[in-house]
């Protein structure tokens, strides 16, 4: 029969998740489109956990999935209503990024 080795009192974890804090302030992102302000939050402060579900669909839906979660459902539900040439949403997703100091690969920026 083995025993499992009990752990010390004094070190109950290994890594302490709630501890860990952003290397960055994570400000929102504010944009005019249609003669309107749309907010997008910092890339980082987004759920991974939809993120990944969105990339499942691929980049598209990576990009897409981004969005949604970025403004909220509501906010990116108005925001779809409006025709978006490609160009913009280029220079959009690109403007986000380096607001989020990351490049077009989603690697961080030279500081």
């Amino acid at each position: 029969m083995t025993t499992t080795k009990r752990r010390p009192d004094d070190q109950p974890f290994d890594f302490n998740l709630d501890a860990a804090q952003p290397d960055a302030e994570l400000t929102p992102w504010v944009v005019q489109w249609n003669s309107r302000r749309w907010t997008f939050a910092h890339m980082q402060s987004l759920d991974c956990w939809e993120l990944l579900a969105s990339a499942r669909k691929g980049e598209v839906g990576a990009m897409l999935g981004s969005f949604q979660t970025g403004m909220g459902k509501a906010e990116f539900a108005e925001f779809e209503k409006i025709p978006l040439p490609q160009y913009k949403l280029k220079a959009l997703f690109k403007g986000w990024l380096e607001h989020c100091g990351l490049d077009e690969d989603g690697n961080p920026l030279p500081s």
